[in-house]
């Protein structure tokens, strides 16, 4: 049976998927966020677990983490917001988060929760495929999606195990380093989307970086997805009636239309 995050790429256009940081700026933004998000033409929502090490994180997510978790947002939260959000949301969500706060809270005990609050997938920046067999048998036994990652360094080897083990899609990173919006994408994106199309099957997505319409319409002519993070807490916090998340969003989601 296809997985829903699966389903988001049947549908023929481009995936445009949103990051948002769980309790940024606080609980009830978050839902009107994720809310604006879906209606302005986003196909998934990546919820972040605030944690206290983001590792792949720029200072736009470590500081919405950080004020996220002096807030008291824990992982039971966002498995609380998950399931009042899955109720009033067609898109599919994903947790992004740390392999520490799943592993603290218990493998099976995650996992179980997730499936019973709507959520769909798993991306866990630090946690290697190598050390991952567990978390996989554990996703798999509660259908949930467990996304691997992969930037323009890895090499052909590394490329290989993720195809074989990622479910969803596979989310691409632009660029080596952290999170954050920034001006331009690397030259050398086609090339390295290209390296992965020789190995892979599964959708490809591609997110760190991306900041404008521009740079999205031109991932979505090369890639299954749009991943964008940053830039849009950045306008959360600039105007948090929400109106400039709304017309950004939707100008990223016609710039990617135009593209196809």
């Amino acid at each position: 049976m296809m997985s829903r995050i699966a389903s988001v790429f049947q549908s023929g256009r481009k995936a445009l998927i949103a990051y948002i940081t769980v309790g940024y700026p606080d609980i009830e933004a978050t839902e009107k966020i994720a809310a604006v998000l879906v209606k302005s033409g986003c196909d998934l929502i990546e919820l972040g677990i605030p944690f206290s090490d983001p590792l792949a994180d720029g200072a736009t997510i470590q500081k919405t983490s950080f004020q996220a978790l002096q807030q008291g947002v824990t992982p039971e939260t966002c498995l609380e917001v998950a399931s009042r959000l899955s109720a009033k949301i067609a898109a599919p969500l994903v947790f992004m988060t740390y392999y520490n706060p799943v592993f603290n809270f218990g493998l099976e005990a995650f996992c179980g929760r997730c499936a019973g609050s709507g959520i769909s997938g798993l991306i866990i920046p630090d946690l290697p495929p190598e050390e991952a067999s567990e978390l996989e048998d554990v996703t798999r036994q509660y259908g949930l999606d467990l996304i691997y990652l992969l930037a323009p360094t890895s090499p052909d080897g590394r490329i290989a195990v993720v195809a074989a083990r990622s479910r969803g899609f596979i989310y691409l990173t632009s660029l080596t380093g952290v999170t954050g919006a920034r001006q331009s994408l690397p030259p050398d994106l086609e090339e390295f989307i290209a390296r992965v199309r020789q190995q892979a099957k599964q959708p490809l997505c591609v997110g760190f970086g991306v900041s404008n319409p521009e740079q999205a319409g031109r991932i979505a002519g090369i890639a299954d997805g749009v991943i964008v993070g940053s830039r849009l807490l950045e306008l959360v916090e600039e105007d948090p009636s929400l109106s400039l998340l709304k017309d950004f969003t939707l100008s990223l989601r016609k710039a990617m239309d135009l593209s196809e």
